[in-house]
């Protein structure tokens, strides 16, 4: 008998329970949930699942939503990456993520395997970890870089890079266990930093503007100004 069956159907449901749901069963059962066993998961039908969600892929998006914006609450505020020196908060916004891994490695594993996920009438699931990801890192980068007269011409390159290196990386550290030892992790924090740190820096240093990771990015901007001010 399924566990779920001895509790009493929502009346009412919504697509934030949903997700804690699917969340619940990819942490005990796997990286390969049906929607059958969300919906048993989340006590309602499969029809009552897909009036809240439109499709798999609707679904998929919001579980990494939820991982996402898991990461980015644990990791502060856009000001953690202009007050701090680089080097410091990336490595606070990469431990932060890590841990955010950790706590639910199957959903990692299931958002990076959904965009190649075959469905029962022979088409490819329409969902692409990497391209959600790089959208919400692509506007969170354009507000930094809009609020401190940064040209933005480039950030969504920039972002599908950061997020392709971090992704990639990331299936390097969990290997097959998933749950990689402590000084793997710290590993993954120095080497993830250090690659996102060359991608920002080469967009920067293509503005005319040379940083240094152990200086926050709002210093240098600032004396950058003030040069441009002396010159004019």
């Amino acid at each position: 008998m399924p566990r779920s069956s001895a509790r009493s159907a929502p009346s009412t449901i919504t697509r934030s329970e949903i997700v804690d749901a699917a969340i619940r069963v990819i942490d005990r059962d796997g990286p390969r949930p049906s929607m059958d066993d969300i919906a048993r998961e989340a006590r309602i039908t499969k029809p009552r699942l897909y009036r809240q969600f439109a499709d798999k892929a609707d679904l998929y998006t919001e579980i990494g939503n939820r991982l996402a914006k898991s990461a980015a609450t644990a990791a502060g505020s856009d000001l953690t990456l202009i007050l701090q020196p680089p080097r410091v908060a990336l490595g606070r916004v990469l431990t932060a993520y890590a841990d955010s891994i950790l706590a639910h490695p199957n959903v990692f594993r299931f958002l990076g395997q959904a965009q190649v996920t075959q469905q029962s009438d022979g088409s490819v699931l329409q969902f692409d970890l990497g391209r959600a990801a790089a959208s919400r890192f692509s506007a969170q980068a354009r507000e930094i870089a809009e609020s401190l007269a940064i040209d933005p011409s480039g950030i969504d390159y920039l972002a599908r890079a950061v997020v392709g290196v971090v992704v990639a990386i990331t299936d390097l550290w969990l290997g097959d266990a998933g749950r990689p030892a402590p000084e793997r992790t710290a590993e993954f924090v120095e080497q993830a930093g250090e690659f996102v740190w060359g991608l920002v820096d080469g967009f920067l240093r293509r503005q005319g503007i040379t940083a240094d990771p152990d200086t926050p990015i709002l210093s240098v901007l600032n004396a950058v100004d003030r040069s441009d001010r002396t010159a004019g």
